[in-house]
């Protein structure tokens, strides 16, 4: 059984944890070290952060957005991070905390959802397909992680509910 359920500061141990989990797989991130809680927190948008729990409240996995622009053409343009760990793997908690945040994002008027996947982490890839995202091209080579050229992935989501009607 799992719960979705806003994160909280409470939270800040075993979400970094998984988060360099991620970053130690080599396949989720540019970054080589999680950040601070207080990084973190600043970075992301309070009220579309979300963690999802099993049972007994142990944290399996996490999802949150960042603003892309402070200009206000793209108020309603958030890019995406989801991290699950390892142990959790294909039991449908990416899925859960994905739906959780289009229908977080939706509701507050978020109408797209973007994010870069290296193309080698398939997974996350067919997560996001599963839950309607699109792919929009290959950002060839914007970075190196651990002295290495890596191409990432552009994947969006477009809201059906939120930014519809015409402006």
């Amino acid at each position: 059984m799992l719960t979705v359920r806003p994160m909280t500061a409470a939270d800040a141990e075993a979400v970094l944890a998984i988060y360099q989990l991620g970053i130690d797989g080599g396949n989720a991130t540019f970054d080589t070290a999680a950040p601070t809680w207080e990084a973190f927190d600043a970075g992301r948008l309070p009220e579309h952060r979300l963690v999802g729990c099993e049972e007994s409240g142990r944290v399996l996995g996490w999802v949150a957005v960042s603003r892309v622009s402070v200009r206000p053409a793209y108020a309603g343009v958030v890019e995406h991070s989801v991290y699950v760990h390892p142990d959790a793997q294909g039991r449908g908690v990416g899925l859960t905390l994905m739906r959780a945040l289009i229908a977080s994002t939706e509701a507050a008027g978020i109408w797209t959802i973007q994010s870069g996947i290296f193309p080698e982490n398939t997974a996350s890839l067919a997560l996001h397909r599963a839950v309607g995202f699109r792919e929009v091209g290959v950002r060839e080579r914007p970075a190196r992680l651990h002295g290495r050229w890596r191409d990432v992935v552009a994947v969006e989501r477009r809201s059906t509910v939120a930014g519809t009607t015409p402006g």
